[in-house]
């Protein structure tokens, strides 16, 4: 086979046939039209846009209630208490008319995301969000439990229960975006795809906050991620994958087209990134896909669906690398590395 034949990218998610396993993760390059055009332009093959979040609609009902409130003792006045929607990201209207332009600007598939705290306002904003013109919708479930009497099982069966309705409420295809923190993440995947899930998205990544010990207070920390968090996500896709009816999708560490390639092996349908672009410019993506390109006509693959779950737990011939036998395995490659230096 020549090295330089022509090498099939194209692969299948939520339904929709993608040009490549390439895909923007719900981010802040998603809230700009123009980096959503540049994003297709540079090989992005569908986009999920940056996350509506519940409290962000109820704070817009809040201060129109205010307002309203307001305006019922002096009506002449009552316009000038209308919220300012600008103040705190994007509002729930202003996030529905840019996916509307999102999908006039641009060819690629555009999935919305929606983080809600409430049945009432995850349906309701993942039906408008259908009629605005969206793909599928990302379900991103990112709910941090306080309450010590509230149990893992409590977690567990809310989730799939907001799933499952949102589901029945909408016609376009719902992925969900989980953290890696369930107690069992293979049995959480097959009930999310059971409750009709088209695809589940692994792993939300885990904000945690810092101390800043000049002024005493919590304060937010971001940092991008690198491709050390990859593994998690591997490890994860390559056990479910054969196991669940559904999708899966990697995000959370895909910098590089070995990324990319790890992630397909592993059993994924796309590798989402934000990160990588944010640190080395949207048009990196377009370096990604020509170095994918080229391993595969070096390595005589003829497509990308021909290395899906390659690499999974039910294809390689020594399971317990997936196992407790591989925690033994690194502690012990460790302590021989340690005597060699």
């Amino acid at each position: 086979m020549s090295s330089n034949h022509e090498v099939n990218l194209t692969t299948n998610y939520l339904g929709l046939k993608l040009r490549s396993p390439l895909v923007a993760s719900a981010g802040p390059l998603c809230k700009d039209i123009d980096h959503i055009r540049r994003m297709e332009d540079a090989g992005v093959s569908a986009i999920v846009l940056h996350s509506l979040f519940e409290e962000q609609i109820e704070m817009e009902s809040e201060d129109l209630d205010r307002s309203l409130e307001a305006g019922s003792q002096s009506y002449a006045e009552s316009l000038t208490y209308l919220p300012e929607m600008g103040a705190y990201n994007m509002g729930p209207d202003a996030y529905l008319n840019h996916l509307r332009k999102a999908k006039e600007a641009v060819t690629v598939p555009v999935i919305a995301s929606l983080n809600g705290n409430s049945m009432g306002g995850w349906i309701r904003y993942a039906r408008m969000m259908e009629d605005a013109g969206a793909d599928g919708l990302e379900l991103n479930v990112y709910d941090l439990p306080t309450d010590p009497d509230f149990t893992g099982a409590q977690i567990e069966a809310d989730c799939i229960n907001l799933v499952k309705h949102v589901v029945k409420s909408v016609h376009i295809p719902v992925a969900v975006k989980i953290g890696p923190f369930f107690s069992s993440i293979p049995n959480m995947v097959r009930r999310f795809s059971d409750a009709g899930a088209k695809g589940v998205v692994l792993f939300n990544r885990f904000y945690q906050p810092d101390f800043d010990l000049q002024t005493l207070e919590v304060v937010p920390d971001l940092l991008l991620s690198n491709s050390s968090e990859l593994l998690l996500r591997l490890h994860w896709t390559a056990i479910c994958y054969g196991k669940v009816h559904c999708d899966l999708a990697i995000t959370g560490g895909v910098h590089s087209a070995f990324d990319v390639l790890k992630s397909m092996m592993a059993g994924a349908r796309v590798a989402m990134m934000t990160s990588v672009m944010l640190r080395r410019g949207i048009g990196f993506v377009t370096e990604i896909e020509r170095e994918l390109k080229a391993w595969m006509q070096e390595n005589e693959y003829d497509s990308i669906q021909q290395m899906q779950g390659s690499m999974s737990y039910q294809s390689v011939p020594n399971t317990s690398a997936f196992e407790r036998g591989n925690y033994m395995r690194v502690l012990s490659s460790y302590a021989l590395k340690s005597r060699v230096m």
